[in-house]
């Protein structure tokens, strides 16, 4: 049995016990502090879970191969370390990426969990992230840490032992990255909908604490990330999330929604619950608001 979407606290308790093979990565993450993440994963992780580092394992560096000023959607080449994306959070290269899951020793033949526990706003992007390098079988733990915690599962504490080197090959992307060009040509397009997953306050622009623009791409709608989980922290059931998107779209396609937010993070929680709904997959403008505004030529929306 494979898992593609989420995996409960009982069913990874279950594949470890019965020894199948599996990683486990902890993508715990703070904006405000990064080293904050790493320093909770050695205070408590799930055993033999690996740590994912938001800005060293799953981005590319800030400033290597930059597009060309003023340049609309164009990702540079230049070998390994070009940014396969732009924004604050831009994406590193399938090469690199598959280098980095080589180095921690995840093979093709493992099922991938990852967890978070900050409600999915992090795990959702190596889940993404595993998909684009053409790995369907990566799941979300439902509930995150806590959930694991809660019930009554083992916590490991401080490093754990390095793991052999493997080789992980990359295989037909699994997921759609949407450029800044295609989003600019499409934005009165009916072939596209955007759906913001900032908070509301940021999406109206009224606030705007970490881009140097306030506002939102136009056309786009508002769904905050956090609206897909329940009191528990556990992701709401299909039906209801089905409701839920359905009633946003008012009648457009689900298969015409451009998933973004601020950096290509925390809008994933949106996607994963559009396919734990049943309405198919999506796509995902990595570089988001953040690097729609970082050209003064493109339109923006407040309100």
């Amino acid at each position: 049995m494979t898992f593609t979407t989420l995996i409960s606290a009982e069913q990874l308790q279950a594949l470890m016990d019965k020894g199948k093979p599996l990683r486990v990565f902890d993508c715990s993450f703070d904006l405000s502090q990064p080293k904050a993440g790493e320093q909770a994963y050695l205070e408590s992780h799930i055993p033999g879970a690996v740590y994912a580092n938001l800005d060293s394992n799953l981005s590319a560096k800030h400033g290597v191969n930059p597009a060309k000023p003023g340049a609309l959607g164009v990702i540079p080449t230049g070998g390994l370390d070009a940014p396969a994306s732009g924004g604050r959070h831009p994406l590193p290269t399938r090469e690199k990426f598959a280098a980095w899951l080589s180095s921690v020793g995840f093979s093709n033949h493992m099922q991938a969990v990852v967890y978070d526990r900050n409600g999915a706003n992090y795990c959702g992007r190596l889940w993404w992230m595993l998909k684009w390098a053409g790995h369907h079988n990566v799941a979300v733990l439902d509930g995150g840490l806590q959930a694991w915690t809660a019930a009554g599962s083992a916590i490991s504490s401080g490093h754990e032992a390095a793991h052999f080197q493997s080789n992980f090959e990359l295989s037909t992307e699994a997921a759609n990255l949407v450029a800044t060009q295609t989003v600019q040509s499409n934005l009165t397009s009916p072939m596209q909908t955007l759906i913001d997953a900032r908070a509301t306050p940021r999406y109206k622009g009224e606030v705007e604490p970490m881009d140097p623009v306030a506002g939102h791409i136009p056309g786009a709608l508002n769904r905050p990330f956090s609206q897909n989980l329940g009191p528990d922290g556990k992701f709401k059931p299909a039906a209801q999330l089905k409701t839920e998107f359905l009633a946003l779209l008012d009648g457009r396609d689900p298969a015409s929604v451009v998933h973004q937010c601020g950096s290509g993070v925390s809008a994933l929680p949106n996607m994963i619950a559009m396919e734990i709904a049943g309405l198919g997959t999506t796509g995902l403008y990595a570089g988001s608001w953040s690097d729609w505004c970082s050209d003064s030529r493109r339109p923006v929306a407040k309100g």
